[in-house]
């Protein structure tokens, strides 16, 4: 029997094993890498043109990240609906997406946070994070959540000051909050221990949807007689700016919110952190839980740009004259 010589042997050995090394290299590349699945839960409408939104996705750009290439978003729009949330929630938690940013305040973080303990949760714009209980420290999160914080507390009584500034022999400000919502509660405590210290009566009117926005204005100007007013924030507001800032000049309010969009369409001022920045951050969130930083190790950011804005446009329109001291600080003059 003829014996093949044994370095002949090896030779085709090694052969065979690069040979099948080599198919299994090329069928590994040519397997699609996986694409980072983000899901966006936000309470306000679709199609609407939201700061955060905006931002993160301007965010996400920055870093590399294009939509359908190599990453994928799905979006849940509760149209406004508060009660959706939940179940939005859970079907973002169903399709197995890799990061839920949850945008919009405290009831989607909320629906977010109950809707699972183990996927990660960024959220661009929230109050007070540690009083609403979803994180255990601005430093040090804990569990599966965190984000960037309004700072809403502290600048709150900045904003009544402000409408103290510009109506000085007002002492009724109405304050509009949306029902339900955990931190407008939180909030309204600051806004009224400013109030106190600075001899102002609080009225907080609730609202739900659009469709109450009249017949809380008539409630403000009839029944509370207020001659300010104070908009907490919330995406039902900024989604229906324009007809909020309508009524408020149609009832001669001075009044403000916390984000230059809504003094754009007519409300008189705002002053707040830069929400479309906020989204813009949060974008930098995902990228670093994406690379396999953990939510618990990543501190609760505060702003770093603030705007205090000014439509003149508007206090013509109710027959108010911005102080000169006021109207030299802001940032934006809408004339």
């Amino acid at each position: 029997m003829r014996h093949e010589p044994t370095g002949m042997r090896k030779i085709v050995c090694f052969a065979i094993c690069a040979w099948l090394l080599a198919l299994g290299l090329s069928a590994e590349a040519q397997q699609p890498k996986k694409v980072p699945r983000i899901g966006v839960l936000y309470s306000g409408l679709l199609g609407a043109s939201y700061p955060p939104i905006d931002g993160f996705r301007q965010g996400l750009h920055e870093l590399g990240y294009a939509e359908e290439k190599n990453i994928a978003i799905d979006y849940r729009f509760a149209e406004g609906n508060l009660d959706r949330l939940p179940d939005l929630a859970v079907e973002l938690v169903k399709v197995s997406v890799d990061i839920i940013v949850a945008v919009g305040g405290s009831p989607v973080i909320l629906a977010a946070k109950n809707a699972t303990s183990t996927i990660p949760i960024v959220f661009p714009t929230v109050g007070d994070p540690v009083a609403l209980g979803v994180v255990d420290s601005l430093a040090r999160p804990g569990g599966n959540i965190t984000g960037l914080t309004l700072r809403t507390p502290e600048l709150s009584g900045k904003r009544l000051e402000l409408l103290k500034e510009v109506v000085p022999k007002g002492k009724r400000v109405a304050v509009l909050a949306e029902e339900a919502n955990p931190s407008h509660i939180i909030d309204f405590r600051n806004i009224q221990a400013a109030a106190t210290a600075m001899g102002l009566q609080l009225h907080q009117i609730e609202v739900r949807n659009p469709s109450n926005f009249e017949s809380a204005f008539s409630t403000i100007t009839k029944l509370v007689r207020a001659s300010a007013l104070f908009i907490q924030a919330a995406p039902v507001f900024i989604d229906n700016r324009k007809q909020l800032a309508d009524l408020a000049i149609k009832s001669r309010l001075a009044s403000i919110y916390d984000t230059r969009e809504v003094a754009e369409a007519g409300i008189l001022m705002s002053y707040g952190s830069d929400r479309f920045d906020l989204g813009r951050r949060a974008a930098t969130y995902v990228d670093k839980i994406l690379k396999g930083a953990k939510p618990a190790d990543l501190p609760v950011e505060q702003p770093k740009k603030f705007e205090f804005v000014i439509n003149l446009k508007t206090a013509k329109q109710i027959g108010l004259t911005i102080p000169p001291n006021v109207l030299v600080r802001a940032d934006k003059v809408i004339k």
